[in-house]
């Protein structure tokens, strides 16, 4: 039996690691200095997290409603 989130929780918890991620690039790029190429793989990496929850059905987003199913 895999670990599965039901949808609702998948689209919350999809959109906190959105907004936390964006806030935490800005802070570090903010006061540092980075390179373009740098803050592009950091957004790369943390798309990629995700990407990999939802295809391991760990995470079953349903986009808030907005997307038909496929039922």
């Amino acid at each position: 039996m895999k670990f599965r989130i039901n949808p609702l929780a998948s689209d919350i918890i999809i959109s906190i690691y959105v907004i936390v991620t964006l806030y935490l690039r800005f802070k570090f790029e903010g006061q540092t200095y980075t390179s373009p190429m740098l803050s592009i793989v950091m957004g790369i990496c943390f798309v990629v997290i995700i990407w990999v929850l939802i295809k391991l059905k760990i995470l079953n987003p349903n986009w808030f409603g907005l997307l038909k199913s496929k039922k």
